[in-house]
């Protein structure tokens, strides 16, 4: 779809827009000065570099290499500044108030504990660190006039066998803050099914949980993680695309996978900006959110990792004005489908939709 007009939806419309974020790592959305305090701090020599505006155009050039391998490696450097309970409070605290700050009144922010346990710390006292994080950074946001709900997701790395202990870790805390479950890292080689025995136990405990498939790989990866694990929403899964025919004429046909994600209004947690730096997608124009979009899958809008890609939820939603045409009530429609899709009690979601989200939206509407 050609984009309509460059100034459609005004940036200073998209940045009041109240947004909702399903897919949002932690480690991927710090601060740079905070990776160059907390390196200093800790002894961290690694960096590229100490100077916090180069250090964030380090990140994004790394990232921007078209491979998802490649683009996993720039963790390493936020990974290693949060490996004590200090830290992660910290950056969970940012991440709240930069989140709030940009408008979004809902967020879900992943994290592998597995990943955070160099310094000394159980896997329990990394998840109460950065639910701690959270909580300060709510009471500020609230506090500055921008409120914002944050909910906290458990990742298992998919290389890994730690699957069932992270799950039911999450089960532990989903009363306290943590959400649901999630497997990430890079798909080829490492199917959902070697961490079935994790899914089965969260099934059986009726926990909510999401699975990254369809992002470097195809769509095997989005059939086992919906038919084999039982996936509530499907983290990328940009390529269900491959399971769709458009003819000369623009009609569309679906196949049975991309039919059975459509009917059954699975939730596609997609990252435009993300997409195009590891290969998944060419340019926000094409990307296939907008085809998806316009055949009412359920699509939603997210960030990724905020500091490889150099974003934030009203670049994305302002990238997909200006390059895909999106209008107001698009963006609006993707936000309402983010809170129907949230791992939050029905009435908590519903709260958000009609006393937040809706009257935002009509406020922005009547403004123009």
């Amino acid at each position: 779809m050609p984009p309509a007009s460059t100034s459609a939806v005004p940036a200073s419309v998209v940045a009041r827009a109240p947004k909702a974020l399903l897919h949002d790592h932690l480690d991927g959305g710090l601060r740079p000065a905070t990776v160059v305090e907390l390196a200093e701090a800790s002894g961290y020599d690694a960096l590229p570099t100490t100077d916090p505006e180069a250090l964030g155009t380090w990140f994004r050039d790394a990232a921007d290499s078209g491979s998802l391998e490649r683009y996993l490696e720039t963790f390493s450097h936020t990974v290693a500044v949060m490996q004590t309970a200090e830290q992660l409070t910290r950056v969970a605290r940012e991440c709240a108030l930069d989140l709030a700050a940009d408008g979004v009144v809902y967020a879900e922010s992943r994290f592998a504990p597995e990943l955070h346990v160099e310094g000394g710390l159980s896997l329990p006292q990394v998840v109460e660190a950065v639910l701690a994080g959270f909580r300060e950074g709510e009471q500020e946001a609230a506090a500055a006039g921008t409120p914002i709900r944050m909910r906290a997701l458990l990742t298992a790395m998919r290389h890994a066998a730690n699957g069932r202990e992270i799950a039911e870790l999450m089960v532990a805390y989903r009363d306290r803050g943590v959400g649901g479950f999630d497997i990430a890292g890079a798909e080829a080689g490492f199917p959902p099914t070697r961490h079935l025995d994790a899914f089965e136990y969260l099934q059986r405990e009726n926990a909510h949980f999401t699975i990254h498939a369809g992002e470097a790989f195809g769509l095997p990866s989005i059939w086992e993680a919906l038919q084999w694990c039982g996936a509530e929403r499907l983290g990328h899964g940009v390529r269900i695309v491959d399971d769709i025919t458009v003819g000369d004429d623009g009609e569309t046909t679906l196949g049975l996978l991309a039919a059975y994600v459509r009917d059954r209004r699975i939730p596609l947690e997609m990252c435009p900006s993300s997409n195009i730096q590891t290969g998944a997608a060419e340019s926000v124009a094409t990307h296939p959110i907008t085809l998806l979009k316009d055949l009412r899958f359920r699509v939603t809008v997210n960030t990724d990792n905020r500091l490889m890609s150099g974003t934030s939820m009203s670049r994305e939603m302002q990238l997909l004005v200006d390059e895909a045409g999106w209008t107001l009530e698009d963006l609006r429609w993707a936000t309402i489908n983010a809170m129907k899709s949230a791992f939050l009690p029905f009435d908590e979601r519903l709260e958000l939709i009609e006393h937040v989200v809706k009257p935002g939206y009509a406020a922005l509407g009547s403004a123009r």
